[in-house]
């Protein structure tokens, strides 16, 4: 995305395989949700956070689209006048998925097959992570190899959810968080492969953006299983249904494969 300068126009190949991964991502956002509300597993009829959630996460869908189509048509213009809405629109996605972790956490202690601690403590991680890379991305938007490199790894950090509904997440445990986020950085190898291939090397953005992103999960996991972690999300859900069920990933009475 970009604000107040535009950016130097990239190659054709180049501008098509960020369209082409960020449909792609969008998609498998969109079909988790989907999938889980067509099973019945979610529903519209969801306390107003689930709802205003909802609609700053897609609202960031739509603007990602927005401003891969605009630059890759070379409507420069309308993708520095949409690209001002970034600066607005992290923060507050940052403020809406902390919201949702906690009343998520305090609501039900997050999805059974997730530890708890894992669940609060890296998932607002991957949320920091995001949010600092998308804004590092639109700090270089004037050179455009990193500015578009870092924003498809901060976007990728956003697959997660869409990924945690569409696979079969029991089937994963005691790993199945650790799965997921793994899972997520498939986006961002396909595009080192694809610059090995197109140009010779990877380009640097690629290492500094994964780089933060795979240190940021492993310091999670180091602080979710610390005494710290295991106090904090229990701080978190103390007094709340959120805190009968246990800290570990676990089946719950009468859940069937």
């Amino acid at each position: 995305m970009a604000t107040a300068a535009a950016p130097r126009r990239a190659p054709a190949r180049d501008r098509r395989f960020f369209v082409i991964m960020t449909f792609a991502m969008t998609l498998v956002i969109v079909a988790g949700f989907s999938v889980n509300l067509a099973m019945g597993r979610s529903s519209f009829a969801l306390p107003m956070p689930f709802h205003v959630h909802g609609i700053v996460f897609m609202g960031w869908l739509g603007l990602a689209i927005a401003q891969v189509v605009t630059i890759a048509t070379g409507n420069t213009a309308l993708h520095i006048r949409l690209g001002k809405l970034a600066y607005l629109w992290i923060p507050l996605m940052v403020a809406a998925g902390t919201m949702m972790i906690v009343v998520s956490a305090r609501t039900t202690g997050g999805p059974f097959f997730f530890a708890m601690n894992e669940f609060l403590v890296s998932n607002f991680a991957g949320l920091l992570t995001f949010g600092g890379l998308a804004l590092w991305a639109l700090r270089v938007r004037r050179h455009t190899g990193w500015h578009r490199r870092l924003m498809l790894v901060a976007m990728s950090v956003l697959t997660g959810p869409g990924l945690g509904r569409l696979l079969p997440m029991p089937l994963f445990m005691p790993y199945a968080w650790s799965a997921t986020i793994l899972l997520t950085f498939i986006v961002p190898v396909i595009g080192m492969i694809a610059d090995r291939r197109s140009e010779g090397r990877v380009h640097p953005a690629w290492w500094w953006g994964m780089g933060i992103n795979v240190g940021a999960f492993a310091a999670s996991m180091l602080l979710a299983y610390s005494p710290l972690g295991y106090a904090l999300t229990e701080w978190v859900v103390s007094g709340s249904p959120g805190a009968a069920r246990p800290m570990e990933a676990h089946i719950p009475p009468g859940f069937k494969f």
